[in-house]
């Protein structure tokens, strides 16, 4: 995810792209970590890397500027040696982070829902392409006995 560019998201929908920003495979980690506290860079990225894949450092710093954009995250430079840099949510982000912890919670605690949902519609799709391959196969075989 890259830091948006103002004018690409012109022909889409303001909100769209902030959902978009917040439910990215690599924003909804992000906000759900810095939730308990802020993290130095390389912190963040270990503790993205334990709940899913490692992220790469590229999409882990486009993400941050992404969020960062928005104004849920806030950046911290420090001016030591060596840099530090702390990331932390502001409060915009945090009731952001929130919401969409409570989306992951659900998904977490519906998985088992969503995964019946998924049999039952995989099982009534094979079904009505089995009977579907049934009737084209008997017109193939009634053409070709007239």
């Amino acid at each position: 995810m890259a830091v948006s560019d103002p004018r690409a998201g012109e022909a889409m929908c303001p909100y769209r792209l902030v959902l978009e920003h917040m439910t990215s495979r690599w924003g909804v980690l992000v906000l759900i970590e810095l939730l308990d506290r802020p993290h130095r860079f390389s912190e963040l990225r270990r503790a993205v890397g334990r709940v899913g894949r490692s992220v790469s450092e590229k999409m882990l710093t486009q993400t941050l500027q992404t969020l960062e954009r928005d104004g849920l995250v806030h950046r911290d430079a420090k001016p030591v040696i060596p840099p530090r840099v702390d990331y932390s949510l502001t409060p915009l982000g945090r009731e952001a982070a929130e919401r969409v912890r409570g989306l992951a919670e659900w998904t977490h605690e519906r998985m088992t829902d969503v995964e019946r949902a998924r049999r039952a519609y995989d099982e009534t799709r094979a079904a009505q392409q089995e009977t579907r391959a049934a009737q084209h196969e008997a017109r193939a075989l009634s053409s070709r006995a007239s």
